[in-house]
């Protein structure tokens, strides 16, 4: 689960360790591949790669790792993925916002269709869902780095616009399109944040109970296993005893 908030911007990691850690290497790989492709392979000159990387590295992955999806990007035989987003409806109503790259846009298509209908949910249109979410920028912060005002003030001063602060850190929100310059007044204010992320920011949620959270989970781990599938976001949430359950 996401971190500090109850509502589940889902970089949900499960138990297999060894195994995830693979799958999110592989798909940490793919971000920074693309980013590169797409703009200039030096980070400092390249936003949404300078990004990639420092989640990469937030994530411990191997330097060797990040240079080599760096440098798959400029060859001639790097894959074309393309980037679509698909949204639905889990168990109990729950909207998923599901973010892909793909090389087979029949193949996303068919594995995301099947994985929604085998777990109790519906794929809907382009649009059914995203305009519960808001497109944001998500700075997160370990509580060690200060405290709430403290915190509230440095992200003032970089340029966000909102701070969520509790015992467990601070989750900064910016506008998706300042998150590299408010990522980079921060740093050089407080150091490397723990995460730097664009992230789909439900308007609403709906509480869950165990029963249903645990439907839902099921869905949301299926859907990422999907080796083209890189992010999957959901507007719900759940109280500490669940969580606990959970």
């Amino acid at each position: 689960m996401a971190g500090h908030s109850k509502w589940a911007n889902i970089q949900h990691r499960k138990g297999r360790q060894d195994a995830v850690r693979a799958k999110l290497f592989s798909k940490l790989s793919k971000e920074i591949t693309v980013a590169a492709k797409m703009g200039d392979p030096d980070p400092d000159k390249n936003p949404r790669l300078r990004l990639a990387v420092k989640e990469a590295k937030a994530a411990s992955m191997p330097k060797d790792n990040i240079e080599r999806a760096i440098k798959k990007s400029q060859g001639g035989d790097a894959d074309s993925y393309e980037e679509i987003r698909y949204e639905g409806y889990g168990p109990n109503g729950v909207a998923l916002i599901v973010e892909a790259m793909t090389d087979n846009r029949n193949r996303t298509a068919s594995n995301v269709r099947s994985t929604f209908a085998k777990n109790g949910g519906n794929l809907g249109e382009t649009g059914s869902v995203a305009f519960m979410f808001d497109r944001m920028g998500q700075i997160v912060y370990p509580a060690s780095v200060g405290d709430a005002d403290t915190i509230l003030l440095a992200a003032i001063d970089a340029g966000a616009e909102d701070v969520e602060s509790s015992e467990d850190g601070h989750v900064i929100w910016c506008a998706d399109t300042d998150l590299s310059a408010v990522s980079l007044a921060l740093e050089a204010d407080l150091g490397e944040a723990e995460s730097t992320r664009l992230v789909w920011k439900p308007q609403t949620t709906t509480e869950l109970d165990l029963e249903s959270a645990r439907s839902l989970m099921k869905l949301i781990d299926a859907l990422e296993d999907d080796d083209d599938v890189q992010n999957v976001t959901a507007n719900f949430e759940v109280t500490d005893a669940v969580m606990a359950e959970l």
